[in-house]
């Protein structure tokens, strides 16, 4: 039975302009939008109609002051952060984002979907409560996450992170409660500083914040031990109601800013690992959203494995081989402070 995938792509999301060299560019979009229509994937794929976020969606994780100052930027050019630059039309780019985000959400719980990835930008994972950074304006997962708990009841979500850099905004989006897991992977230490093992969640949400910060230079097996060692026995043990991912593919081989090896395989591995917990726990609910990922030609090839996978097209990759020597004692760190919490780690 052909799988009903949901694809949200729209020319919006290439009007935020960040400047000539800048790595976060429209140009990434036009890669992936340009592989899926030359394969033909994109006939078969269900394209999300595109809307904006309100402000009271905004609103469910951004401070209204922080709303109103990304609102200002609207007709200008200006910076939110230092490396964060605002165009004419960004912030309606970012109302698009965020709003077509939690449209295909809600068609993936509701089962009109079985799944989805939205193709946008600005991305999101970086940006706080109350500012933007890291080439994100408001933060688009966290805000569709926090509308799947308030509008449609759900209890218990899932947030993976496998971006390079540490999804700072949506970790404090959530760090107090126990209806998000969030769980990342990444470098460390690398911007933005944060994401350390230790970083476990406080009062309700205590255990329910799980970092993996990694060294230098890690590649596919690594990826894959972290996911299927230490992610795939603790989703099992929360049983979530629905899966998102922050999909940043800066921690391909190729990219200029990560410093990782990852390959096509990686990905298309670690999206193996996310669809077989989907459909194990909460059926097939899977929602991507993109997030980092600055190889013009690599974020497309990727992202063409999941999506392949995702349709049913390709098989779902198996577990791969041995990690570098040392490696396990990344595993022993996540223990020491994951243990009381999750059972299925010990064993």
């Amino acid at each position: 039975m052909s799988k009903k995938v949901g694809i949200v792509r729209g020319d919006i999301f290439l009007e935020h302009d960040t400047g000539p060299g800048h790595p976060e560019c429209a140009e990434r979009l036009v890669s992936i939008y340009g592989m899926l229509d030359q394969s033909g994937l994109m006939d078969e794929l269900k394209k999300v109609e595109l809307r904006k976020a309100s402000k009271e969606e905004i609103l469910l994780i951004h401070s209204e002051d922080h709303y109103h100052l990304v609102e200002s930027t609207k007709g200008r050019e200006t910076y939110l952060d230092g490396d964060t630059p605002a165009s004419p039309k960004s912030f309606e780019s970012a109302l698009f984002a965020a709003g077509s985000l939690i449209e295909m959400t809600d068609q993936v719980i509701s089962g009109k979907l079985d799944s989805g990835f939205a193709l946008v930008r600005p991305p999101g994972h970086h940006a706080e409560p109350d500012r933007s950074m890291g080439f994100c304006l408001f933060n688009n997962i966290a805000i569709a996450g926090a509308y799947a708990l308030k509008e449609k009841g759900l209890k218990r979500i899932l947030i993976i992170d496998f971006d390079v850099h540490h999804g700072n905004g949506t970790q404090h989006a959530f760090y107090d409660t126990d209806e998000v897991l969030y769980f990342s992977s990444h470098r460390y230490p690398f911007y933005p500083g944060t994401g350390y093992f230790n970083e476990v969640g406080e009062g309700k949400g205590k255990g329910f914040t799980v970092n993996v910060p990694l060294p230098y230079g890690m590649g596919d097996n690594e990826f894959d031990y972290v996911y299927t060692k230490i992610l795939m026995p603790i989703a099992r043990e929360y049983k979530p109601e629905l899966i998102m991912v922050s999909a940043g593919f800066d921690a391909y081989y190729q990219d200029p800013l990560g410093g990782m090896e990852v390959t096509e395989n990686g990905y298309a591995r670690l999206g193996s690992i996310f669809l077989q917990l989907a459909n194990e726990l909460c059926n097939g609910k899977l929602v991507f959203a993109l997030e980092g990922g600055y190889s013009i030609d690599g974020i497309a090839r990727c992202i063409k494995e999941i999506i392949m996978l995702m349709m049913g097209k390709n098989e779902l990759v198996p577990q791969l081989g041995p990690t570098i020597k040392g490696f396990e004692r990344v595993h022993e760190e996540v223990l020491k402070y994951q243990k009381d919490f999750w059972k299925g780690i010990q064993e």
